[in-house]
């Protein structure tokens, strides 16, 4: 094996040693990104399924209003939709539990979503 000028015997596998180094670092970034994509996720999934169930409660009931929520937000998610009419406006607000690392393991802080809409049903 040819040794270049200045190459020492004692440098082999520096490269292979900052690698296994870095490994936990990595992995543990990468969680830190998955996690913020959750939670991120969550804020959009309870905006939607606040608006689609204001939608619904705005045309047909407090009872339309909670299962058009609970319709858009998968069963893994933990969540809880408190709906009612304000006015001339229906609103619903949609809390979804923070995710770690996937929907079904939650910390138990809420996000949450809401949304309203004009009356449309005459009673």
């Amino acid at each position: 094996m040819r040794r270049w000028p200045g190459e020492r015997e004692r440098d082999r596998g520096q490269v292979a040693l900052e690698f296994v180094g870095m490994v936990p670092l990595i992995l543990l970034l990468v969680a830190a990104v998955w996690e913020c994509v959750l939670i991120g996720y969550a804020f959009s999934l309870a905006g939607n399924a606040a608006d689609e169930g204001a939608r619904a409660g705005a045309v047909h009931g407090d009872g339309a209003c909670q299962t058009a929520a609970a319709e858009h937000i998968g069963g893994a998610w933990t969540m809880s939709a408190d709906c009612g009419s304000s006015g001339d406006l229906y609103k619903a607000t949609v809390k979804l539990n923070v995710p770690v690392f996937y929907p079904g393991l939650d910390i138990g802080i809420p996000i949450t979503g809401e949304a309203g809409s004009a009356m449309e049903r005459k009673d």
